[in-house]
């Protein structure tokens, strides 16, 4: 299928992930470029020009939701349309929170690939947007992104607790999928817990800037 107007890049850190959606869009003939996360995805959309981004949230060094923000900041890569996918930010908040960084779609995981690919089809009908929301200002994204991983946190630490009470519990038989579960929900803590660790370094930072003499 012809995108004139440069490829799909898909950002996802889970690899099995991100090689289903690459397969499923190559195999309908979009061209795809991919990356880990948001760090790689930046330097990826300057040197390629995507027609789309599709992004998870959670990833490691820059998630998607600052992905977002810095895409629509810059006034190079405001126009890019941004689809985003996710298993745990799936709280009307989260999608609200999504939608108003200017995303045009949010998906859930695990992705229905029907789905998926009618949405990229009707996005890429659509072209680049030239209607798009205004970029929300620092204050209310560092504000609105702080909100959105301290809630994710907290969410978090309790389905952990709970995991770990209940393989106490459980037969032996029964323990190897729920310790899995609590493997990959610990990852996903940490991995909240890091971003939110670089966020608060940032507000440090710009409140610091702020005060300093003109």
């Amino acid at each position: 299928m012809n995108v004139p107007y440069g490829p799909i890049l898909v950002v996802e850190d889970i690899p099995n992930v991100l090689e289903l959606l690459e397969v499923t869009l190559r195999f309908k003939g979009y061209p795809v470029v991919t990356a880990r996360n948001g760090q790689e995805a930046l330097e990826l959309v300057n040197k390629e020009h995507p027609a789309l981004v599709v992004t998870d949230i959670l990833m490691p060094k820059l998630d998607g939701y600052a992905l977002a923000q810095k895409l629509r900041t810059d006034p190079h890569t405001r126009h890019i349309p941004i689809v985003f996918l996710s298993a745990t930010y799936v709280t009307p908040e989260d999608k609200a929170f999504a939608l108003s960084l200017g995303a045009v779609r949010f998906l859930e995981k695990p992705v229905d690939t029907e789905e998926f690919l009618l949405t990229i089809a009707e996005i890429l009908t659509l072209g680049p947007s030239g209607a798009l929301l205004e970029p929300m200002n620092e204050g209310e994204f560092y504000q609105g992104y702080r909100e959105r991983l301290e809630t994710k946190l907290r969410h978090k630490n309790t389905q952990i607790i709970r995991t770990e009470r209940l393989l106490q519990t459980l037969p032996s038989e029964q323990k190897k999928s729920f310790e899995s579960l609590l493997a990959e929900s610990r990852r996903q803590r940490d991995e909240i817990q890091n971003e939110l660790n670089d966020l608060y370094r940032q507000l440090t930072e710009l409140q610091t800037d702020n005060h300093k003499p003109s």
